[in-house]
């Protein structure tokens, strides 16, 4: 059975089971910004992507994995807001446990946080390739 959410499907294993309310809200919110989309996780859960770039995923409503550069994966470790990842300790990736419906707010920060790096990963490589492209027409001449 398959489940609508914006603009993509979640495959669920179970028939008529509601989503949690904690999971329902941060799926309200982050698929309310800008070009996030959702689908299944190939690990089970719902990931969220901004175009082909994860910003993170969860598993059930209690479990979400986010991932970041390392420097700041450390320090929301260090600053205890997040945990290393449950799989993969060694990578930029957190997780965080969301237990109640007021942990909620936190994991939908991670999740922004995570967003905004994706912006800005892509207007960086935007500008990157905008300045390629300005160097490329500034080094043909038109009189030759």
């Amino acid at each position: 059975m398959f489940k609508e959410y914006g603009n993509s499907r979640e495959f669920s294993f179970m028939t008529d089971i509601a989503v949690s309310d904690k999971r329902q809200k941060i799926l309200n919110e982050v698929t309310s910004w800008p070009g996030v989309e959702t689908r299944p996780h190939k690990f089970g859960g719902i990931e969220f992507l901004l175009g082909k770039r994860e910003i993170g995923h969860l598993h059930g409503d209690s479990l979400l994995d986010v991932p970041f550069p390392r420097k700041v994966k450390e320090i929301l470790v260090a600053r205890g807001e997040a945990e290393e990842h449950h799989v993969l300790p060694g990578s930029g990736w957190i997780s965080y446990h969301i237990g109640s419906i007021d942990e909620v707010d936190h994991a939908v920060e991670l999740l922004h946080r995570s967003y905004e790096f994706a912006i800005e990963s892509r207007m960086k490589r935007t500008i990157d390739s905008r300045a390629t492209l300005s160097k490329e027409y500034q080094n043909e001449s038109i009189y030759d």
